[in-house]
């Protein structure tokens, strides 16, 4: 095992810190992957006043030249995550990819554009009824509608009982989603709408072996980030060609599922930055 530096947090099982090492090691072979809200950015009560972290885009491109790529993977469009993270036209930022939807939309620092599949006729449908179904299940006050432009997202963070109107609304967006050829994507306290074949483990997993990567990072907080760390549970249980990875928590106590899985744990996107920070320092 390598030696870590007492700022850069050492993580908790072997598997990671045998990921951390791997990347230390050969930083230009290594790709971090990170996702946005809860991780690069605090939840707040609106998600259109989200934005990343103070610091955020500083650790990135003081890391970004050292690895062979930082890809954000967000369930936000491609670049309102760009636009909500202050990444655009950055020094030391070339190296970023922002995968957006995820993964079916993609933004590259290098050329500044978005590359975007034709919407799902779906959404379209569900966006229309979606008001129609709030307001039958007695949950339209204090829900709020997020547009995503590839999907339809449904907040519950503002009802009175926030809980209790997610748990409502599971069933009912479910076969809502499941009419027009969609699915549902649970969160923090939030139920997204959007076409089916995409996940955040499949982006990643592309992502990897696009790069030919040789380890992994990946830093997540909420129910749709376990894809992405089930996706780098598999490539490091691949035998001799497994790829080493480690996975982090941004700490939660609304997703005890993930901390539970992760090597790693800190307590929110201040400390992801300062990990970040750090990893550049040491590297």
């Amino acid at each position: 095992m390598g030696s870590h530096p007492e700022n850069l947090p050492s993580p908790t099982t072997p598997a990671g810190r045998e990921g951390l090492d791997a990347v230390l090691a050969r930083p230009d072979r290594a790709v971090v992957a990170l996702d946005f809200d809860g991780t690069l950015a605090d939840i707040v009560p609106d998600p259109e006043q989200a934005r990343a972290h103070p610091g955020t885009v500083e650790a990135l491109a003081a890391l970004a030249p050292k690895v062979a790529a930082i890809a954000v993977i967000t369930g936000r469009p491609a670049g309102v995550a760009v636009r909500y993270g202050g990444f655009a036209g950055v020094p030391g930022l070339e190296h970023l990819v922002v995968l957006g939807h995820y993964g079916a939309e993609r933004w590259d620092a290098v050329t500044g554009t978005v590359h975007a599949p034709a919407p799902h006729p779906g959404v379209t449908a569900v966006r229309a009824e979606l008001p129609g179904v709030l307001h039958e299940f007695g949950a339209w006050h204090g829900t709020w509608i997020e547009e995503k432009g590839q999907a339809v997202a449904v907040h519950t963070r503002r009802a009175q009982d926030p809980q209790a109107a997610f748990e409502t609304l599971r069933g009912p967006l479910g076969e809502l989603a499941a009419r027009h050829g969609l699915i549902v994507e649970p969160g923090r306290l939030v139920l997204e709408l959007r076409p089916p074949g995409m996940d955040k483990g499949v982006a990643l997993a592309g992502f990897v072996a696009e790069l030919d990567a040789e380890s992994v990072i990946y830093a997540g907080d909420d129910l749709g980030d376990l894809a992405a760390f089930a996706a780098v549970e598999k490539l490091r249980s691949e035998g001799p060609d497994g790829i080493p990875g480690l996975l982090v928590c941004s700490g939660s106590a609304e997703v005890p599922e993930l901390a539970e899985r992760a090597d790693l744990s800190v307590p929110g996107p201040a400390a992801v930055v300062d990990f970040l920070a750090a990893l550049a320092d040491r590297l």
